[in-house]
């Protein structure tokens, strides 16, 4: 679904992840987040603090900064009534808002226990429920690969996108390298389900005996885990022209004006790399 902001003319359309924001001066952060020299932005905030599409509509034009993409409130396998209703109002202002999709994650991975394919089918009927709802508005479900959660491998991947239809993918390419699935050859393998990358590295990892992985998160082009021009070059040779975010590394003790500045770092970093 394109929103009213497309910039077709660019070689990608590159956003800025808010995962760490909580309560922030919505409209003073997203205009450091401009100025740091976002296209767009992706929000994970609860409604309540974004407040009616109308408002946020209103801060989006007035700084030029559309929010592209909006996440789930919780995991998709989490099927209790008011969890579920809670998310449909989110796709609702999601299609609102005309986003370019609805990402979620699946939950936490327990530690010492070992997840089961009926594990993985709960997730991917979960996604599916919300994907079902969102063709309503013509609009796309993403799932995002995350390491620590019940889908955590290569091979659980393959199984997941096995059982959906609807749902397509968000490949975030540090835990496609973490999980040792080269990122290129993630976003070929998946390129036709494809709909939204994050961008993200991380300066050392390590895994527990139970498999959990303990991961020291780095701003993109701060680190030498993932490379990054390879990945960009990948996303130009399938066509790719949906939505690219960075996430921010480990956080600081500051606020979401001090992160959104922080943010231009990043976008600096991949002008050098020519886009």
């Amino acid at each position: 679904m394109a929103g009213p902001f497309d910039q077709d003319n660019m070689p990608f359309k590159f956003a800025y992840s808010t995962i760490r924001w909580r309560k922030p001066d919505l409209e003073a952060a997203l205009a450091n987040v401009k100025k740091a020299g976002w296209d767009g932005w992706e929000g994970r905030l609860p409604l309540d603090h974004l407040g009616t599409s109308t408002h946020l509509r209103r801060i989006c034009q007035n700084i030029g900064l559309p929010l592209v993409v909006l996440s789930s409130d919780g995991p998709p396998e989490r099927r209790d009534t008011e969890h579920v209703e809670r998310n449909k109002r989110r796709i609702d202002y999601a299609a609102e808002m005309e986003v370019d999709c609805f990402m979620t994650i699946g939950g936490s991975r327990s530690k010492g226990v070992r997840v089961t394919e009926d594990d993985l089918r709960r997730v991917a009927e979960g996604a599916e429920v919300w994907a079902d709802y969102a063709s309503q508005y013509a609009l796309e479900v993403c799932y995002h690969i995350h390491t620590n959660t019940l889908v955590d491998s290569k091979a659980d991947l393959a199984f997941f996108m096995q059982q959906v239809e609807k749902t397509r993918l968000c490949i975030d390419v540090s835990h496609a390298e973490l999980w040792g699935y080269d990122p290129s050859n993630a976003i070929r393998d998946y390129r036709n389900a494809l709909n939204y990358v994050h961008l993200q590295d991380f300066a050392s990892s390590s895994r527990e005996e139970d498999g959990t992985y303990i991961v020291t998160w780095a701003d993109v082009g701060k680190a030498q885990n993932v490379d990054f021009p390879v990945v960009l070059s990948t996303l130009e040779e399938i066509g790719f022209k949906r939505w690219i975010t960075c996430c921010p590394g480990e956080p600081l003790l500051d606020d979401p004006c001090s992160d959104a500045r922080r943010s231009k770092g990043m976008r600096e970093y991949l002008r050098k790399l020519g886009y």
